[in-house]
Parts: structure tokens; sequence; C-alpha cells
């Protein structure tokens, strides 16, 4: 049994690992050659996150789901560089939006060259991504126009907030369907299409996606409050900081309202006050890294991993399958 990946994902097929390897490293040369630009600068803040490293989490899903085809299908490597580059331009977007200063251990873009260089630097990546995608057909065109639209809307909705009435905890879950997990499901159903796959196959691994793109954002949220610099690559509680509304934050909400123990209210209060201060922001994450509604959250992760997991059922036994089995716990348990 061998390693593979950024998870700790347990391989027990070595044809299996070897050509998950290969791919992941074509993919990486792909992402390399994406990012060239006949101006240096432009290539420079292009290939700042690439070369910051990753998880690759959606090429990884790519090659995983092609097992279900032809792996070696020519269109495979080319639609995981689509899907990491626009999961790339959207982490640009995001850095501005949440005025981050880290990102992958490095400088975020936005700190080192400044907000407008960074949104036009994601507006480039969009544009490669985009040249790549049009040379693998109309209907793969048609499949990440309607996965951007989602993360597009998902991304808008979480600013806006929850409408009177609404759920925080359900809008919310409605928020990260459409911001992260309709592009880790293109990557399943890329991976699953180009390589020839069964059409019910396909439509088996997208649905799969969905549910691991929310459990790998819950499970984000839990480190964003549980995990320390060094290990995520970024500075916990960025989120907390800003005042985005994560599930440990959700859950917390939740429980003040319904319980209405001191405690809670004490701690709702001291992030309604804001957290610029060093001080109080460090208060905040340290108790909501010892709050219940931590581990609440961390259920829910894992809710969504299960949900993926049952997912996968209808697949015939496979390494593959095995592999994707093992990923649901792999995102939620992760250390960064």
């Amino acid at each position: 049994m061998t390693v593979v990946g950024p998870f700790g994902l347990s391989v027990r097929d070595q044809a299996l690992e070897a050509d998950v390897q290969a791919g992941l490293a074509a993919v990486e040369e792909g992402l390399l050659e994406a990012t060239k630009s006949e101006v240096p600068f432009i290539t420079e803040a292009a290939q700042h996150l690439v070369r910051a490293g990753g998880k690759r989490f959606r090429p990884l899903l790519v090659m995983l789901a092609a097992r279900f085809g032809d792996p070696y299908a020519p269109s495979v490597v080319p639609s995981a560089v689509v899907v990491e580059l626009t999961h790339l331009a959207t982490l640009y977007h995001d850095d501005v939006m949440d005025e981050a200063s880290v990102r992958r251990g490095v400088d975020s873009v936005n700190t080192r060259w400044g907000n407008s260089v960074a949104v036009l630097t994601g507006d480039f990546l969009f544009a490669r991504a985009s040249q790549i995608l049009a040379d693998l057909g109309p209907e793969a065109v048609r499949v990440q126009a309607l996965a951007f639209e989602r993360l597009v809307t998902g991304q808008i909705l979480e600013t806006a907030g929850p409408s009177d009435g609404r759920n925080p905890v359900e809008h919310y879950l409605d928020v990260l369907s459409g911001k992260t997990g309709a592009l880790v499901a293109v990557s399943c159903r890329f991976g699953a299409m180009m390589s020839g796959a069964d059409e019910t196959v396909v439509d088996v691994l997208t649905q799969y996606g969905e549910r691991l793109g929310v459990a790998f954002q819950l499970a984000d949220d839990v480190l964003d409050i549980a995990s320390d610099s060094h290990e995520s690559g970024k500075t916990p509680g960025t989120d907390l900081r800003e005042g985005i509304p994560t599930m440990p934050v959700l859950r917390l909400r939740e429980r003040a309202a319904k319980l209405g123990l001191p405690e809670d209210i004490a701690l709702c209060e001291l992030l309604d006050s804001g957290l610029g201060d060093d001080a109080r922001h460090a208060q905040a994450l340290a108790a909501l890294r010892a709050h219940p509604a931590l581990e609440q959250a961390r259920r829910d992760a894992v809710r969504y991993a299960e949900e993926a997991r049952a997912a996968l059922v209808p697949l015939p036994e496979c390494d593959a399958k095995a592999a994707l089995m093992e990923l649901c716990d792999a995102v939620v348990f992760r250390a960064g």
C-alpha cells in the first residue's frame, strides 16, 4: 500500500498510484504553461500561487474519476488544469475580499502587489482556463459555465446573508454547495466525462463531488479555528476577524439562541464587537476552540463526507472507488 497526494491517501494498486502521480505531474506542467505570459510581471503574479503548491484536490479527483473510463484519454489532464486554474483564480479574488495577507504559506498577491493586480491576475487565470476549455468541446464549456454561475451565486449569497426568516445554517449550506461544491462536482464530472465513462457513472461521481466539496469546506471552517498557521498555510481565524459567518460561529449562535447560556451570549457579543484588535481576536479564537460549537461543525463535515461515501455505492468495486471512499475521511480529518 502506497500513499499519494497531500491527504495521505492510501492507494493499494501500484499501477493506479503511478498513473495518478503521472497525471498530477502533467497537470503541474500544464498549470505552469497556462500561466505564462509575454509580460514577465503577469507570469510572476499568475504563477505566484501555482509555485506555492497546494493540495491539488480537484485535479486528484479528476484523475480518480477518470479511472471509470479511459484514464489516458487526451482530454483528462487539460480538464484537470481547467478546474485548478478556475480554483486558483477564485483564491486571488477571495484574498482581496477577505483582505487576507497569507495564502499557502506565502504572501497573498494582494499583499505583495495590491488589490488591483490580484483581481486582474485572477481574471487572467479565468481567461486562460477558458482557452483550454474551448478545446474540450461545447458540453464541457456548458458544464463549466453552469458551475461557475453557481460558484459566483454562492459567493454573492454569502455576502448578502440569509433572507428574513431563513435558517442561517441552511442558508450557509446552500452557499457552500455553490461556492465550493459546484467546482468539486465538476472535477469529478470532467474526469468521468473526458474518460468516456457511462453517463450513469458520470452522474454518480458528480453527486459524490458535490457532497465531498461541502464536507471539504466545512472541514476548512473547522481548521480556520482549530489549526495554527504552520499546519494550514493560512492565518488562523481569518474568517473570524473579517466577520464571515462560518459553521462554528453559526452553530455557536444557534446554541446561544436555543439555550440562552450566559457564556454563549458573551462569546457572541465578543464576536459582534469586532475583532480587529489582536487581543480580542485571540480571545475569541481561544474560546471557540474550547466550545462545543466547534465539535458540532466537525460533525457537520463528517455527515457530508458520509453522504459522499454513500453516493459511491452504485459504482463497481475497484481501487479507484476505494480511494474515493477513503478520501471522504481524509478531507475531514486532515491537518491543513
